[in-house]
């Protein structure tokens, strides 16, 4: 039914490599949430800016990528999506960062690790302004921005900005709460909490100004935390297999370690995000859908 409604969803699974029975959760979420969308747009009367929440490996990339193409065909919007990724310092400025801060800011992750005051610039020009927008982009197999000549150009203003990332919309953590580590890496290389505080900080001053403007957030909530892990070893298997993945793909005790970085602000999300989120979809344990809640 989904592939009959929307002509080009055909093209969109084959593209992102996924079986027919997707579908099926195109009609159950995508659709939903669309619908959402158009009705938070209408009522707006003007371009709105919807964030995409969701840990490492719950499908927030893929569901832009469809929400693209379901809200034009359908609902007559015109969508674009921005990464916060793409956001990320380059490798040369985590690196300063790490040196005058705290070691564990030369990893990208946390917040502090991110350009807050271009994704300001870039969500403005691109709800706000006029004509061709640089949109910049992230090479995770070289954990550095691309160089300029790979950036991609959106026509502006676009009716939906979809601002997907894996703390889109999060907040700060009480002070006290950060006084107890909650894993190795915290326990042995951020002993005296500098590193957790300061990205704390950064959520709730650059971070809570730049998600400010959200119109409109989706929660994507895998299960648990112990899910995230075998949800980035997914992910560095699909990067593995780019043919320019290089030097850069993680071993499995890198990724361990690497998912501990998020660790802390990802269980703060989970413990309180669903509430203020305005969509939560809920996933099982395999990946399958558990629930939608949508306006």
């Amino acid at each position: 039914m989904a592939s009959e409604q929307y002509p080009g969803l055909s093209g969109f699974l084959k593209a992102e490599g996924l079986p027919a029975s997707y579908a099926t959760l195109v009609e159950k979420v995508g659709q939903p949430i669309a619908a959402a969308i158009a009705k938070r747009r209408r009522a707006r009367g003007g371009p709105i800016l919807v964030g995409i929440n969701g840990a490492q490996g719950t499908g927030k990339t893929t569901l832009c990528r469809l929400l693209e193409t379901l809200l034009l065909p359908e609902f007559g919007i015109g969508a674009a999506t921005l990464s916060l990724d793409d956001l990320y310092l380059s490798r040369a400025e985590r690196t300063a960062m790490a040196q005058t801060v705290h070691p564990l800011f030369a990893t990208r992750g946390v917040p502090g690790t991110h350009d807050v005051a271009l994704g300001q610039r870039l969500i403005a020009a691109l709800l706000d302004g006029e004509g061709p927008v640089a949109v910049p982009s992230f090479d995770k197999s070289r954990d550095d921005r691309a160089p300029k000549s790979e950036w991609r150009s959106v026509d502006a203003p676009v009716d939906v900005l979809l601002f997907e990332g894996w703390c889109v919309g999060a907040e700060p953590q009480e002070r006290d709460a950060l006084a107890v580590p909650v894993n190795p890496l915290e326990a042995d290389e951020d002993t005296d909490g500098l590193w957790r505080r300061h990205a704390n900080a950064m959520l709730a001053g650059p971070y809570r100004a730049l998600f400010a403007r959200i119109d409109l957030l989706v929660m994507l909530r895998p299960p648990g935390f112990e899910n995230v892990l075998a949800n980035r070893r997914l992910q560095e298997e699909k990067l593995r297999a780019r043919p320019d993945a290089g030097g850069a793909v993680m071993d499995d005790a890198a990724i361990g370690r690497f998912v501990q970085h998020y660790e802390r602000i990802t269980r703060h999300m989970l413990a309180t995000l669903p509430d203020k989120a305005d969509i939560l979809v809920d996933f099982a344990a395999d990946r399958s859908l558990a629930r939608l809640r949508a306006p």
